[in-house]
């Protein structure tokens, strides 16, 4: 559902399949940093809307390729026969971990959004 230029924090948590509780928390750090703005619904108090402010367009436009339209991009550049040798390689992980019906949703571990990994 959306209003106007907003969107509920329940139909974010539902499209990137993630949990209230961490929408919750992502949405408290981005509005900190001035990012987005939340009000309560007029109609149900339960509801929530966010939208997206000047500041948090500006990060959006200059923040790097997400990593999986990297990665494709980068993948579809390698040749053919790589290709097949990576693939190959991963299904024998897979199977080597007897991940083959694991759920592959996403997993965040949640830290300071200007937070850099190790």
């Amino acid at each position: 559902m959306s209003e106007a230029g907003e969107v509920s924090a329940g139909r974010l948590a539902e499209a990137t399949q993630l949990k209230h509780a961490t929408i919750t928390s992502l949405v408290d750090k981005l509005e900190a940093r001035g990012f987005i703005s939340r009000r309560r619904c007029d109609e149900d108090r339960r509801r929530v809307w966010l939208r997206l402010l000047p500041e948090g367009q500006t990060a959006l436009q200059t923040s790097p390729d997400p990593l999986h339209e990297t990665f494709t991009r980068n993948f579809n550049q390698l040749p053919d026969w790589h290709q097949s040798m990576l693939i190959s390689a991963l299904e024998t992980v897979t199977s080597l971990v007897n991940a083959e019906n694991m759920d592959a949703a996403p997993v965040l571990d949640i830290g300071d959004l200007d937070q850099t990994p190790d």
